[in-house]
């Protein structure tokens, strides 16, 4: 409790502040001794586990969950050689099983295309098995080069939510494409997460898809963190890995496939967009505990106040409400402090003043304080917890407003990005592109932008003057 008091360094030094309060709020601890590895706290994966529930609510309206083995033989893993080429730096390879040598290698799956396909190609037969939508949550392996940093880049991502579908058409599985991106808006609105989607250039697409529509989110120091991906594959694995169906006409097709990913980087979001410089904001949809009750022993009416408030958490744990108290023989600061640390989304204090008023007092995560009723608690409080939920959307949907900023030439552009996301027009050049990351040391993010902040016209581009459309350009984790 003593390191807890110290006090965190200022959100606006980001980096330090997200070191910090990954530790000090439980999220994930460093100290494992394998660099890119880390280790959840149990506060931490209760959040994890909250966080993708809803991530497999969403999923299951019309997809199914799976498993897939965490070895991928090289026989399988090198058929795609534009797949691999994407990943061949990144692989880690399984060469001996005790003391001897393998037949064949086994890559720890880096991501599960040529793990999963092989399987498909068995499993489908006819149109009458198509649309497959499966998907696993799983951990995969990338040899990371590039300096790691908990939740955001590892070496063992731990949460991989991969969804791999099968359609008969082109068409049917661009529809898919455009639900999943559906999912991710309603998975960010129930986080409180604002995010903007773009397609990827070509050379930045996933190996092997035909595009990739992409989910970013803006980090409070103006870089984005790209937070979850949709690829539209074509047949292009279904060729490679002999994914066939006999349409309705007895004749055999390629099937067009997808895949969307999200990984722990929702939870790195939610924890960057959110907090602020006492620690964690969380939306209560997600939170571990949702509402913390502070008993407030005053003179002798201790045992009539904790008799209270167990009252008061039985009730609202009954209408489903996750609830502790905090009864610990300590001043009252100390808990609000350790709570507010922890991002709890509502404080409810009772103290022999409340108690005669039959009334409890309510402080949701960003100060709002409102007095409510002890009768009927549990429905008053969900509504706090839900309002608190709109503010804190509202917060940060104003953060990202705010840093979305436009450009006309590099200069101007360069000047902006210094902690901003900018949009300029662009002609789709790849010389264009490399000039501008060039001058300006950035990333061109991607086109035909979704956000309501951002206006897809056409203009001339930022580099050559040519015609040019909307384009993102960022500094990106």
């Amino acid at each position: 409790m003593a390191d807890e008091t110290e006090g965190l360094p200022p959100r606006n030094d980001f980096s330090a502040w997200y070191n910090e309060v990954i530790r000090r709020a439980e999220i994930m601890d460093v100290r494992y001794p394998v660099k890119g590895l880390y280790v959840w706290y149990p506060f931490g994966f209760a959040l994890r586990n909250h966080t993708y529930t809803l991530l497999r609510t969403l999923l299951n309206r019309d997809h199914e969950e799976t498993l897939f083995p965490l070895l991928i033989p090289e026989t399988e893993f090198m058929k795609e050689a534009e797949h691999i080429k994407g990943f061949e730096d990144e692989v880690y390879w399984v060469t001996h099983g005790g003391l001897s040598p393998l037949d064949v290698k086994l890559a720890l799956r880096p991501t599960s295309e040529t793990a999963i396909y092989p399987m498909y190609a068995l499993w489908i037969r006819s149109h009458a098995d198509l649309p497959l939508k499966l998907y696993q949550v799983v951990n995969t392996f990338r040899y990371e080069t590039k300096h790691t940093r908990p939740l955001i880049r590892l070496r063992e991502i731990t949460s991989f939510m991969e969804s791999h579908t099968v359609h008969a058409t082109w068409d049917e599985a661009n529809e898919q494409v455009e639900y999943e991106l559906g999912l991710s808006q309603e998975f960010y609105r129930d986080l409180g997460v604002p995010i903007i989607i773009s397609k990827r250039p070509d050379w930045d697409k996933f190996p092997g898809a035909d595009f990739t529509m992409a989910v970013d989110a803006v980090m409070p120091d103006g870089r984005t963190l790209q937070i979850g991906t949709v690829h539209h594959l074509g047949d292009h694995f279904s060729r490679t890995f002999g994914i066939t169906y006999e349409d309705v006409n007895g004749e055999q097709q390629f099937g067009s496939q997808t895949c969307y990913g999200i990984s722990e980087r929702c939870i790195a979001a939610v924890i960057g967009v959110h907090g602020d410089d006492k620690g964690l904001i969380l939306p209560a949809t997600v939170a571990p505990t949702q509402v913390v009750i502070i008993p407030v022993i005053v003179g002798k009416r201790g045992d009539e106040i904790l008799a209270a408030v167990k009252d008061l958490e039985k009730e609202l744990k009954a209408a489903g409400i996750r609830v502790k108290t905090d009864a610990r023989d300590m001043r009252p600061g100390a808990k609000y402090y350790h709570w507010e640390l922890h991002g709890v989304p509502l404080r409810v204090e009772l103290g022999p003043r409340d108690l005669d008023n039959k009334q409890l007092v309510c402080v949701n995560r960003l100060g709002v304080k409102t007095v409510v009723p002890r009768d009927g608690a549990a429905e008053s409080v969900k509504k706090l917890l839900d309002e608190a939920h709109d503010q804190i959307l509202e917060r940060a949907e104003s953060h990202l407003e705010s840093h979305l900023m436009t450009a006309v030439t590099p200069e101007e552009c360069n000047e902006k990005l210094d902690g901003n996301v900018v949009v300029v027009h662009w002609c789709g050049c790849r010389e264009c592109a490399d000039k501008l990351e060039e001058l300006t040391n950035s990333s061109l993010l991607g086109t035909e932008v979704r956000s309501q902040y951002v206006k897809n016209d056409e203009g001339t581009c930022i580099i050559c003057g040519k015609p040019g459309t909307a384009a993102l350009v960022g500094r990106s984790y």
